[in-house]
């Protein structure tokens, strides 16, 4: 399947589906200022949480995924579902202290301060063809450093892919040059 008819497929499931109607805003969560982009109401309904997935699916369908890399926590929603219809493995990527074995880290810079992130040593190999899957995309910051922790690996990157897309925070700008993907722009 060429790139073209894939990216057809999936803007056809979007428009199936307005998946925007799904998603409830949460005012001055989790502190004053921040509108939530709140999830589990998409969750909810059968009907959009497929719809959702089988987006994503569309996006790589047809193509070798050998793992499906996914963020803490809401990441693994979609990621394990993902790598399910892919036939590809689950990777999980943490926060500091939650994987048991083994672990490679990376430290990355948050609005104020600084977080870190882990994915085990044995999780990946070198050529192999992984996607990363997070539920939203705001700053970039976390999605460009569990790039980082692939590169390490030297696997490939096939692409990164979100439910949501917080345009307005110019996400994408930080992850300039990565193959990225959304369902839903706000």
């Amino acid at each position: 399947m060429n790139n073209a008819s894939q990216q057809q497929k999936v803007e056809e499931i979007v428009r199936e589906a307005d998946l925007h109607k799904y998603i409830r805003d949460i005012p001055d969560f989790p502190k004053e200022g921040i509108i939530f982009k709140d999830i589990t109401t998409l969750l909810q309904h059968p009907q959009a949480f497929r719809s959702a997935v089988d987006s994503l699916y569309k996006k790589f369908e047809g193509q070798v995924i050998d793992h499906v890399v996914a963020i803490e926590s809401r990441g693994f929603i979609f990621g394990g579902a993902l790598a399910y219809k892919l036939g590809a493995g689950f990777v999980p990527v943490r926060k500091n202290g939650k994987l048991p074995a083994e672990t490679r880290s990376v430290t990355y810079e948050l609005e104020y301060g600084t977080d870190e992130l882990e994915i085990h040593t044995d999780a990946l190999q070198a050529g192999q063809r992984v996607i990363i899957v997070d539920d939203l995309l705001a700053t970039g910051g976390t999605a460009q450093a569990v790039a980082r922790l692939v590169g390490h690996f030297k696997a490939e990157l096939v692409g990164i892919a979100f439910l949501i897309d917080l345009t307005f925070l110019k996400g994408r700008e930080k992850l300039q040059g990565l193959p990225v993907f959304s369902i839903i722009d706000f």
